[in-house]
């Protein structure tokens, strides 16, 4: 029987041999297909990816934005206040002697601008610090850096503050009179609002020098 089948052969080599081939074959389309799969799906991982990074952008933008209402909030509210008491208390009474000459709390109306300046402007003021209120607000939505969400806070707080006078106090909407009570000697009357106003515009000035953006951006000369 053996020597029958060293002569004959073995009748399923040709279809193993097939079979095999066949699998080979198979194997190798698998391969293909999973081949074409991945790179298919790479694109979308990438753009999962970048989808990631602007969702993981996104609140960061979003505290910014918190950060410079909170801090516009504060601003304001302490000017608000400042001003409430003044005219409670200090308005047509003497004024209070905080060091000496050199510093005290005197109430004073304010047609003009800050400081003082420009009192026959009054309604010109009143819409300029409405529209410096509208791009505050505008830039908020590319805003990515701390102190700039601090500087334009309080931009944003004084001129609110300064903006509610110009419209609820006398002689009328618009051309209301600012309450100034802040004194230093040789120096113009001034308020919490002028204050943070002209502490946010310092703060813009060193942060442009230093090339650093709203958006984060840092230019380097």
């Amino acid at each position: 029987m053996a020597e029958a089948e060293r002569i004959i052969g073995t009748p399923e080599t040709p279809d193993a041999d097939r079979d095999g081939q066949e699998r080979a074959a198979d194997a190798h389309e698998t391969g293909a297909r999973g081949a074409s799969a991945h790179d298919a799906t790479a694109p979308a991982g990438e753009s999962g990816a970048e989808e990631t990074a602007e969702q993981n952008g996104r609140p960061r933008g979003k505290r910014r934005i918190a950060v410079l209402f909170a801090v516009a909030a504060f601003a304001y509210a302490l000017d608000l206040i400042s001003k409430m008491i003044v005219v409670a208390r200090l308005e047509h009474h003497e004024p209070i002697e905080i060091i000496g000459d050199w510093l005290r709390l005197e109430a004073i109306r304010n047609a003009g601008a800050a400081f003082g300046f420009g009192e026959a402007f009054t309604v010109i003021f009143t819409v300029i610090a409405a529209t410096v209120i509208v791009v505050i607000v505008r830039l908020a939505r590319k805003l990515y850096s701390l102190p700039w969400a601090i500087a334009l806070g309080l931009l944003l707080g004084g001129a609110l503050g300064n903006l509610t006078d110009r419209i609820f106090r006398s002689p009328g909407v618009f051309k209301g009179a600012v309450v100034d009570f802040i004194a230093p000697k040789h120096f113009a009357v001034f308020n919490l609002a002028d204050s943070a106003i002209v502490c946010g515009g310092i703060l813009i000035v060193l942060l442009s020098f230093r090339g650093l953006d709203p958006d984060g951006t840092v230019h380097k000369d």
